[in-house]
């Protein structure tokens, strides 16, 4: 019986050494290794892992950032579809209510079906416009024809185009010369004030009035009598009908001074040349720029840079004799302003057209025709030469052009005030 009960007893302790089987055949932890697992979470450690749920984590999280990376890409891609979609929807938009205000626009006759006003001269525009109107072709500056002519703006560079109201010096065309006088408060010696004395607004770069020319024979514009007229009686025509509607729309410069260089052409700014209608339009041409309906149209033949580069001798003859070349002065020009539909021109010379006009030829003078026959504003000395340089530099010869002359009640000219806008 001794033997027999040590026989279980060795047996029991062996039975200690190996563990119990799991009632599904897992291992079941002995304590001893419950122990350990239990005093190394005490002191903060982690029993480790397996590599292959780690793994599996970290592509699940990379599938989730590719699937969120395409959804963005997505929803950028719907929102870049949907701006597309808006701005064609506006763009249409426009289109159609330019068609309509071009529709219930008034049609514009050609130059040969000049005048609609029975009893108007062969070649008047008057009642074009309205019987009673005093602003001429400006009237082509229609609301939609401004908002048309922003397009032209893509740099968002500015020239200004007044020359300083001392160029020239001497003043042509018998103008006197201003004075410029600055005046100190005696009381606020702070304070600075100044005037002109002698100022003739019509000395450097300006506009020119529909009073300021009228045909000698047939009157001024719209056949508005002598008795109204600013200066002759009453005060119609003057500039300040320019000044309180003002200028805007698009530009377009015709740099016939850098075509000449190119095609070995020359002009001779001491003499009265007139410059061919056909160099006008090769001008424009080579430039790839038509003109629209509306538009401002800027001559430009170097007359002056010629001028800012004279001799003191040679300003002080063309202030005694004012004698410049400028653009012909034939009706065959008159009736392409007017079937281009202008709304103005200007020039950087003295007066447009060459002057003075040769013997016989008196009567050949344009301003006959755009003031007192069409309504249609003149510019002369403009500074076109900064403008000129940039337009050469891009290739773009239009622009947005506005100008707000002086509101002179019954003035005969002023300052153009204009600034293109590329």
């Amino acid at each position: 019986m001794a033997k027999s009960k040590k026989k279980i007893k060795k047996a029991s302790r062996q039975a200690r050494k190996v563990p119990p089987q799991a009632a599904k055949g897992r291992p079941a932890a002995s304590k001893g290794a419950k122990r350990a697992l239990a005093m190394k979470a005490a002191k903060g450690q982690a029993p480790k892992k397996s590599a292959k749920p780690i793994v599996s984590h970290a592509a699940e999280i990379v599938t989730a950032a590719t699937r969120a990376s395409v959804n963005i890409e997505s929803a950028a891609g719907r929102m870049q579809r949907a701006a597309v979609r808006k701005v064609g929807e506006v763009a249409a938009k426009a289109t159609r209510a330019m068609a309509r205000v071009v529709a219930h626009s008034p049609k514009i006759p050609a130059y040969d079906d000049l005048p609609v006003r029975a009893g108007a001269p062969a070649g008047a525009a008057w009642g074009v416009f309205g019987d009673d109107d005093e602003v001429g072709t400006i009237n082509l500056l229609t609301p939609a024809r401004v908002i048309a002519a922003a397009a032209s703006i893509r740099s968002g560079k500015v020239f200004a185009m007044n020359l300083p109201i001392n160029i020239p010096d001497p003043p042509l065309f018998t103008r006197g010369k201003h004075t410029h006088t600055i005046k100190i408060f005696p009381n606020a010696d702070f304070v600075l004030d100044d005037y002109l004395d002698n100022f003739y607004p019509q000395s450097s770069s300006q506009w020119d009035a529909l009073a300021h020319v009228k045909h000698p024979i047939f009157g001024a514009y719209n056949g508005i009598p002598d008795n109204q007229m600013t200066g002759r009686g009453g005060m119609r025509l003057g500039i300040d009908n320019l000044a309180r509607r003002g200028i805007a729309g698009r530009g377009v410069l015709a740099d016939l001074a850098r075509y000449y260089d190119r095609v070995g052409k020359s002009i001779d700014f001491t003499q009265n040349k007139s410059i061919p209608l056909d160099d006008v339009q090769a001008t424009l041409e080579e430039e790839g720029v038509a003109l629209r309906t509306g538009d401002i149209l800027l001559i430009r033949i170097g007359w002056t840079k010629f001028y800012l580069s004279a001799s003191q001798e040679i300003k002080a003859e063309l202030a005694k004799e004012t004698v410049v070349p400028g653009i012909e002065a034939s009706e065959r020009t008159a009736r392409w302003l007017w079937d281009n539909h202008l709304a103005a021109v200007a020039s950087d010379s003295p007066a447009l057209e060459a002057l003075p006009k040769p013997a016989g030829e008196e009567t050949e003078f344009l301003h006959f025709r755009m003031l007192a026959f069409f309504g249609m504003p003149i510019g002369e000395m403009w500074n076109l030469e900064a403008l000129a340089e940039d337009c050469a530099a891009d290739g773009r010869y239009d622009f947005f052009l506005t100008s707000a002359p002086l509101n002179v009640p019954g003035g005969i000219g002023s300052p153009p005030n204009a600034l293109a806008i590329k």
